[in-house]
């Protein structure tokens, strides 16, 4: 059975392909808004020394994300690299 992690668990130099967005409302929404959608491949880039906030590149853009909101981002496990 295959396990999905949140993308706050994902360590840097790893990309992973985005499977759901949890969560309800403007949370979702913004995220959708960012590019952030089901199937989409995102690379982690960098991590802050107390893990907030998560920098990530996707779509040929650079985000950064705060880790509260990272972990409603759930991707496959299985690493692209």
């Amino acid at each position: 059975m295959k396990k999905d992690l949140s993308l706050k668990d994902i360590k840097p130099g790893q990309t992973v392909r985005v499977i759901n967005i949890l969560g309800e409302g403007t949370l979702r929404k913004r995220l959708i808004d960012m590019g952030i959608t089901p199937g989409v491949k995102i690379f982690v880039r960098k991590i802050a020394p107390l893990g907030d906030p998560i920098e990530v590149n996707l779509r040929g853009y650079e985000l950064s994300l705060r880790k509260d909101i990272a972990k409603n981002i759930l991707v496959n496990k299985n690493i692209i690299n």
